[in-house]
């Protein structure tokens, strides 16, 4: 019996739900709410709920976090043990093709890891690469959606991301580029694994097209590799990036190349659109849709986004030719009719009918990930110099791409062209094509050219891209295998000398020694990553920028707090994953002097130079600035960084993320201050610290800490019974202390404390009350304590008796000597184990009336996302609170910049008046930003005792 009552005590997983159609609800906030085919829900804890209208239940829809009230009927339940694998799934119609096929999703959850699968590499050719299921799992703690970490292998190893890692942690490890994280959609298993089933349950959703057709659904538009060369003609197919399209406007024919092709968000899911950048003006899309970036576009005027139904593909005979079958040397070509879109872009991929159709070497001619770097290639490059916007090149010039140069008089002769390329000795496709290569162009090869590089040989030049680079026989420096551009009567499909090298249409494959090949001169050279952390002292911030205060400058309160920081830009300035830097640095510093002392503490002659730098910078450059004009520059900050970055030898500093505790102790150590914190346990000396960190008991169920007539510490109540599992600061503190017998040597001026987290769902308490007073004179070593029954002097206290069931538990026991005789006499006490407490010397006689020590809540620092935010008292009204956020907003995309937000939130008091039993009966679903961030995502708070301060 006992057993099964554990078992019920345990926190159960809600119910996972998916939505079987599209449907409508009402919500008295919200308006309309559109739930569509295939979101996710989980059924919220104590949502059932049953009428004359039938059955319905409050979920959580996982894809948009709204909460909503939907009919049962609407509904489909998700097994457990599947739920996982479709949450990071983003194509709604393939999570429920997905749901009806559990023996593919069972195989995938049980696949062992070292096992071979196939990665969905490019949908709309069917093309898969070799992988290694090397990880499965989520990819963020406390995350349910599952991820599978595979290893690239083939000719698809450097085309992935990464070695393993994802934001820092290292999930497992492989050679730099050959790692991806993928949902279940994107695999699928190779053949020999399928175990030959003819069941359609065991197949990918991507591989089941036609027998969905069969039955009567509708199909994915996505081909398998069985119907590649015969798409069923009444279905529009999606378009790879850089396929060459063309479509009718204004009675005019636009051609161009696809950057997109997807859903939009707001719309429905089955509505595909294509991104196309144009050839010819004429356009007026930018690339993005309702402010999300969906492509990059030089200039509007080039940008068009349409319904795929309007979208065809460009015909090979609309291209430019691309077959050179002359038998004769290639200096005696005849002049052949080159488009002009020949001349300034890829030819798109096609299937010439005379290749077989059965070998996996008839891969797109030019990969995705190549388009994307000509893409990239197109935005105009950063300089302190004002340029036009870059555009196509212009097509009333195009360059033949087969005739010889004009040599053009009073200019450097140009070199010779090679000789005739003699057939007999070609036919293998090497040549030792000679270039007018530059001695700096030699130098540099080895440094860019690379597997998937796009380059030219020869002049007039042969475009194409590295498939291939290694040493051949009897050849002593490296060469290279390019897939060109165009096909070559004197080229060969990826062999030398019978020796397969790669794979490659006939006659695009050659072989030319590396040093020979030269960047794709139509293209502007790629620009280098920027250094983000030297950017951020760049002139890049000029408009950014904030002065320099030397006069010091105390801190705001009341309105005039109110005025000078709210609104956007203010605050201070995030860059780089600083949040936890400027939330930690807001919160004490903008409206509280309580650590002040840290900006005048005296450096003597031995102290580190790098000290007293930081202290001027800390004083001059951020805390006054902040206090006077409201605003602190990212680059302010990055200079601080940088200090800690020397000091530590920490690279982290300045490009990571880290925790507010580990900044603020190294700031202390760097400014060499005093700690703020002497903490004694019973049986050793005092220690020094700068935080501390809470610490709650770890109890049993039966324990009366967790019992609900607990008032001290919150009870923590199981989910059938509907309330969170709330605490209070005071009580996590009394309990931290009680259970690890500690005591403050002297009562601090300021008192840090970190609230017990454990990840975002294994969080001991669903919300913790900061108590806005803090009585810490129970805490203090040697000072006067009252008994806990007769106000005399307390001699006695009993780590038992804080948890007796009978006597008020959760709270502080102390007792002086008669007190504490009686009720250790009582039967059920005297196994208990009083300890004494040190009083300071003296005949003390009588009640004690002395003042308590309190300390009074300044600000609360949040987490929520691994991302900081801080709450800020500003004055003495319940209401005085403000809200920071360093990155609130954002001007800009990767090369952007931040935009800090400053706001009242005046609702937090009523919150932080309400005690903890009123907050545990809280629907935490109905909690509206800012007020669940500060009391479910609660990571320090700080506290100040105002006269002590004055010592310091």
């Amino acid at each position: 019996m006992s057993g099964d009552s554990h078992h019920s005590r345990r926190r159960r997983y809600p119910k996972m739900y998916m939505v079987a159609s599209d449907h409508k609800v009402q919500d008295h906030l919200e308006g309309t709410i559109r739930l569509q085919r295939g979101q996710l829900c989980h059924q919220q804890e104590g949502g059932g709920h049953r009428s004359a209208r039938g059955d319905h239940l409050w979920v959580k829809v996982i894809d948009n976090g709204c909460v909503v009230k939907v009919e049962r009927q609407v509904l489909n339940e998700v097994p457990a043990d599947l739920a996982g694998l479709l949450e990071p799934v983003p194509d709604l119609e393939i999570r429920v093709k997905l749901l009806s096929r559990t023996q593919f999703l069972q195989r995938m959850t049980a696949l062992p890891l070292g096992s071979e699968v196939r990665v969905i590499w490019n949908r709309s050719q069917s093309e898969l690469a070799e992988a290694e299921l090397r990880y499965r799992g989520p990819l963020t703690r406390g995350s349910s959606a599952v991820y599978f970490g595979i290893q690239l292998k083939g000719w698809a190893a450097g085309r992935g991301k990464g070695n393993g890692s994802y934001k820092g942690h290292q999930l497992f490890t492989c050679p730099d580029g050959c790692a991806m994280f993928l949902p279940v959609s994107d695999l699928t298993l190779p053949r020999s694994s399928r175990g030959g089933s003819s069941g359609d349950n065991d197949r990918h959703p991507h591989q089941s097209n036609h027998a969905a057709s069969a039955n009567g659904q509708n199909p994915v538009n996505i081909l398998s590799r069985a119907a590649e060369s015969s798409p069923n003609p009444g279905v529009p197919q999606p378009f790879a990036v850089g396929q060459r399209v063309c479509f009718t406007r204004d009675e005019c024919v636009q051609r161009g190349s696809v950057q997109f092709c997807g859903p939009l968000s707001h719309r429905a899911p089955s509505a595909i659109y294509v991104g196309v950048l144009l050839d010819q003006p004429g356009g007026s899309w930018d690339g993005y849709y309702k402010n999300t970036k969906l492509c990059s576009i030089p200039s509007p005027d080039f940008g068009a986004l349409l319904p795929l139904s309007k979208v065809t593909p460009e015909s090979r005979s609309e291209r430019s030719p691309l077959a050179v079958t002359s038998p004769k040397p290639l200096p005696q070509l005849p002049p052949l009719p080159v488009s002009n879109k020949a001349a300034l872009q890829p030819p798109s991929p096609s299937k010439d009918p005379s290749q077989p159709t059965t070998t996996p070497a008839n891969r797109p001619l030019i990969q995705p990930s190549m388009l994307v770097t000509a893409k990239k290639a197109l935005q105009p490059p950063s300089s302190s110099v004002p340029k036009a916007a870059l555009k196509p090149p212009p097509l009333n010039t195009p360059k033949p791409a087969l005739l010889p140069p004009v040599v053009l008089p009073n200019k450097p002769q140009a070199p010779p062209m090679s000789p005739p390329i003699d057939q007999s000795r070609s036919s293998n496709g090497f040549h030792n094509l000679l270039s007018p290569a530059v001695a700096e162009q030699k130098a540099e090869f080895s440094t860019w050219l690379e597997v998937g590089s796009m380059v030219e040989v020869n002049d007039p030049p042969l475009f194409g891209v590295i498939r291939w680079i290694g040493q051949i026989n009897n050849i002593p420096e490296p060469v290279a295998g390019i897939e060109l551009d165009q096909e070559l009567s004197a080229a060969t499909d990826g062999s030398y000398l019978g020796e397969r090298h790669f794979r490659c249409p006939a006659n695009k494959g050659l072989f030319v020694k590396l040093r020979n090949c030269r960047r794709d001169s139509r293209f502007p050279e790629p620009e280098l990553p920027i250094n983000q952390v030297d950017r951020c002292n760049s002139i890049a911030f000029a408009n950014w920028s904030s002065k320099r205060v030397e006069d010091h400058t105390p801190p705001l309160s009341g309105p005039d707090a109110r005025l000078t920081y709210e609104g956007f830009k203010k605050g201070i300035q995030g860059h780089l994953n600083s949040c936890y830097l400027d939330a930690s640095l807001f919160s004490i510093f903008s409206c509280c002097s309580s650590f002040d002392w840290l900006l005048f503490w005296p450096s003597g002659p031995q102290n580190n130079p790098i000290s007293h730098s930081a202290q001027d910078l800390l004083r001059c450059e951020i805390v006054n600035p902040l206090r006077r004009y409201g605003y602190v520059c990212a680059s302010k900050t990055m200079a601080l960084r940088k200090l800690l970055k020397e000091e530590t030898a920490d690279s982290g500093f300045t490009n990571e993320e880290k925790d507010p505790e580990e900044f603020l102790n190294q700031l202390f150590l760097l400014l060499q201050v005093e700690p703020l914190l002497k903490i004694r346990s019973v049986s050793q000396k005092a220690q020094e610290c700068f935080i501390y960190q809470l610490f709650p008991p770890s109890v049993s169920p039966s324990s009366p800490l967790v019992s609900p007539a607990s008032p001290g510490l919150s009870p923590v109540l199981s989910p059938s019974a509907g309330l969170l599992r709330v605490s209070s600061v005071q009580a996590l503190l009394e309990s931290s202390f009680m259970h690890s017998g500690l005591k403050l040597t002297e009562a601090p001026s300021c008192l840090p404390l970190l609230m017990p987290r454990f990840g975002k769902e294994f969080k001991m308490f669903d919300a913790i009350l900061p108590s806005l007073s803090l009585d810490i004179t129970d805490l203090l070593d040697e000072t006067l304590r009252q008994c806990s029954i007769c106000q005399s002097v307390a001699q006695w206290e009993c780590l038992q008796c804080y948890e007796d069931v009978d006597i008020t538990p959760g709270q502080l026991k102390q007792y002086c000597n008669t007190c504490n005789t009686q009720v250790h006499t009582h039967k059920k006490r005297q196994t208990h184990r009083p300890v004494e407490v040190r009083v300071p010397r003296g005949c003390w006689e009588g009640p004690v009336h002395g003042a308590r020590q309190l300390m009074d809540l300044f600000a609360v620092t949040c987490i929520e996302t691994s991302h900081y935010v801080s709450f800020v008292k500003h004055g003495p009204q319940p209401t005085d609170w403000l809200f920071f956020d360093s990155m609130a907003d954002r001007e800009g995309g990767e090369n952007g910049f931040n935009v800090p937000q400053v706001r009242a939130c005046p609702e937090v008091g009523r919150y932080l008046s309400l005690s903890v039993d009123e907050i545990a009966r809280l629907d935490v679903a109905s909690l509206r930003d800012p007020v669940r961030r500060l009391l479910c995502d609660a990571y320090m708070c700080l506290y100040h005792c105002p006269q002590l301060s004055l010592y310091k």
